[in-house]
């Protein structure tokens, strides 16, 4: 369903001390603007069958992040290509369409927007999203007054609401307390088993190891090794 190919990110970074706006479109216009290139990700390629549940790891850096945004249309490549067969739910930043001068209700319906759901349909589902959230009278508080815990939990919960055809994951299973992860994981395990396609994204091997199939390993950019989850994690741990 996924298939990566030769994929390159290549980032322009300015090491100018430039003051402003003014200063950097002169600097451009003459030509005298001095950057250097950071390679985030270097000739990447993978394919995910439809089904697969797909861990991606690396250390901090490794392009993990990168990847995922460029696979959702996040972010365009500097080279190669993406092909994608079926719609895709990102769960990378969660919470980053919410307005926080409005309450967690209207939130719902704003974000919700944003993901692409009817207001039918989240009328239909707004008693499971709050449910599931666990904010009870909280729901119709303005979420600047939130936890950080709280807006990853309604984030969440109005990520989650649907079944899609594939879910990109980046550090979801960190969201609240130990009770909320476990909820969370079992929401998650709940989508992989109805057969949705994961790519999925996380620091903890023990996680990696309980819920994928498949892993792609990511050193500087580049795809170290790829292949079954026992023989990657493995290799991983070596290092």
């Amino acid at each position: 369903m996924i298939k990566v190919d030769n994929v390159c990110m290549t980032y322009k970074m300015s090491y100018d001390r430039i003051k402003s706006i003014k200063e950097y479109l002169m600097s451009f216009i003459k030509g005298k603007l001095k950057y250097e290139e950071f390679h985030a990700l270097k000739n990447v390629s993978f394919e995910v069958n439809k089904g697969e549940v797909v861990g991606i790891i690396g250390r901090n850096g490794a392009g993990k992040s990168t990847i995922l945004k460029v696979i959702s249309g996040i972010l365009k490549p500097t080279k190669g290509a993406i092909t994608v067969d079926g719609n895709i739910v990102p769960m990378l930043e969660l919470g980053s369409g919410f307005d926080h001068d409005l309450t967690g209700r209207e939130n719902i319906f704003l974000n919700g927007a944003i993901l692409g759901y009817s207001k039918e349909f989240l009328l239909e589902k707004y008693d499971e999203i709050v449910a599931f959230s666990e904010l009870g009278k909280f729901i119709d508080v303005p979420i600047r007054n939130y936890s950080s815990g709280m807006l990853m939990r309604l984030a969440f919960s109005i990520a989650t609401v649907v079944n899609p055809e594939i879910l990109i994951v980046d550090e979801i299973l960190a969201v609240g307390d130990d009770k909320f992860q476990e909820k969370s994981k079992a929401r998650m395990l709940e989508l992989m088993s109805g057969g949705t396609t994961v790519l999925f994204v996380s620091h903890s091997l023990s996680q990696i190891r309980e819920m994928c199939n498949k892993v792609v390993w990511l050193e500087n950019g580049t795809v170290k090794m790829c292949g079954g989850t026992k023989e990657i994690c493995d290799e991983y741990e070596k290092g």
